[in-house]
């Protein structure tokens, strides 16, 4: 069964936060990372979020809604890009470290990797702060297409090590490797262990 993404509310602002009762992923990543074509995969559409070849084009959290299952897939703005002004990075920095810190159903946060460069210093930050505030890691090595298979697992065991054994799924957004993984995973802990023997049903069918 393809789930189906519903874009619900986009905010701008701090003030604009609202307080969902729902539970919810979260997907944060550099700009340029894939955010936009991984959840128009997730999607299987091609049109829900917006795709840009110029970076930094997400400035705003999109709350998704998620079909049949009841909770939140939640994109954060692309941080890191460099030609944004610095008063635009602040904004976004805040208005993302309101929402981790202030969204109690937050379940997850899928941190998106590009796995043709090494990790970045932003990355490692984000994470290292993610884990000091007690939100689970679900790091997903994107653009796997692009590299290739010796590539992708020394990426993934790098990542892997930074992370103390959390271990990246290899995704691409192209081909639609590792989506049916991210699924499960994003279901088992938005859901609970309720999803899981659904989870194994649906990656036996990837």
């Amino acid at each position: 069964m393809q789930p189906q993404l519903i874009l619900e509310d986009t905010i701008y602002t701090l003030e604009q936060l609202q307080n969902v009762q729902a539970p919810q992923i979260a997907l944060a990543g550099r700009s340029n990372v894939g955010k936009s074509s991984l959840i128009n995969a997730l999607a299987g559409r091609k049109k829900l979020a917006r795709i840009s070849a110029t970076p930094g084009k997400t400035q705003s959290i999109n709350y998704y809604r998620v079909e049949p299952w009841g909770f939140y897939l939640v994109d954060l703005p692309g941080y890191g890009y460099a030609k944004a002004s610095k008063s635009d990075r602040e904004k976004w920095a805040k208005l993302i470290n309101a929402y981790l810190v202030g969204t109690s159903s937050l379940k997850a946060l899928a941190v998106l990797l590009d796995c043709r460069i090494p990790p970045q210093k932003l990355d490692i930050d984000l994470t290292a702060y993610a884990r000091s505030i007690k939100i689970p890691l679900l790091p997903v090595l994107t653009k796997a297409d692009k590299c290739k298979q010796k590539e992708r697992s020394a990426k993934q065991a790098e990542w892997a090590r930074l992370l103390e054994g959390v271990k990246p799924i290899i995704s691409s957004s192209s081909s639609g490797l590792g989506i049916n993984a991210l699924w499960d995973a994003m279901k088992l802990y938005a859901l609970g262990p309720q999803a899981e023997d659904e989870a194994e049903t649906h990656s036996s069918a990837e």
